[in-house]
C-alpha cells in the first residue's frame, strides 16, 4: 500500500514539479515591476529634484532586464506616456511616437535589449525634464534589488514542455480520484502557481 502511495500520480506530479522549480530558482531567473520615479511616480519634476528620472534610471537599485516592466503612474485626465526614438527624445518631438499610453496606470513591457526613450505626451512637459532613458541588458541571470518593485504580471504562455510522465496504469488510482486530488490540494495549486510565474519570466527573458 505505502508504495502504491509513492508512486501515485499527485506523487508524481510534485516530484516533478519541485524538481522544475528547483532548476529555475538556481537560474535566478526573476522578473520585476519597477514603478518609475518611486513615490515621485510620473509628472513634471520639481525645481528641487529636476532630474529625479535621470537618477532614477541610473541608481544601482534599478538594473533592468529583459522580463522586467515599466509602471507609469500619473492622472490620465492630466497627462501621458510615449515611446519615442532617442532623436524625438533629444530634441521633445512628440509626433509619431511608437507607443501611447494614457490610462493612468501605463504599463510597458520589456522583451528585448537595448535602450529605450519615453516622454510625457502632453505638449510642453519633456521640456521641463519630464523624460525617461532606460538602458536595458541582455543578461537576466543578475538582477539588483529594488524596494519599489514587485512580480510582473504578464501574459501566459503555451506549454512546450509536454505531459508529465505518468506511471504504469496498474498503479494509477481511479479517474475521478486522480482528478480531485490534483485539482484540490491546495499544495498543488500554490506549487502550479509558482512554477507558471517562473516559466514565464523564464520564457520572456529567454532563459529557456
Amino acid at each position: 500500500m505505502a508504495s502504491s502511495g509513492v508512486t501515485s500520480p499527485k506523487y508524481q506530479f510534485l516530484l516533478y514539479a519541485l524538481q522544475f522549480l528547483l532548476l529555475l530558482m538556481q537560474n535566478k531567473v526573476e522578473c520585476y515591476q519597477y514603478k518609475v520615479g518611486d513615490l515621485d511616480a510620473w509628472g513634471i519634476p520639481t525645481s528641487s529634484n529636476p532630474h529625479v528620472y535621470t537618477n532614477w534610471a541610473k541608481s544601482n537599485n534599478h538594473i533592468f532586464t529583459i522580463g522586467d516592466s515599466l509602471m507609469f503612474l500619473y492622472p490620465p485626465s492630466q497627462d501621458s506616456v510615449i515611446q519615442v526614438t532617442e532623436q524625438s527624445y533629444s530634441t521633445c518631438n512628440l509626433k509619431n511616437p511608437i507607443l501611447y499610453m494614457n490610462n493612468g496606470n501605463s504599463v510597458f513591457n520589456i522583451t528585448k535589449a537595448g535602450e529605450f526613450y519615453f516622454t510625457s505626451g502632453v505638449k510642453g512637459h519633456c521640456e521641463k525634464s519630464q523624460k525617461l532613458h532606460v538602458s536595458v541588458a541582455g543578461n537576466a541571470s543578475s538582477i539588483a534589488f529594488s524596494p519599489s518593485h514587485g512580480p510582473a504580471t504578464a501574459p501566459s504562455y503555451p506549454n512546450v514542455f509536454g505531459s508529465i510522465p505518468m506511471a504504469p496504469s496498474s498503479s494509477l488510482p481511479s479517474t475521478s480520484s486522480s482528478s480531485s486530488l490534483l485539482t484540490t490540494s491546495p499544495v498543488v495549486i500554490s506549487l502550479s502557481a509558482s512554477i507558471g510565474f517562473f516559466l514565464m519570466c523564464a520564457l520572456v527573458s529567454g532563459s529557456i
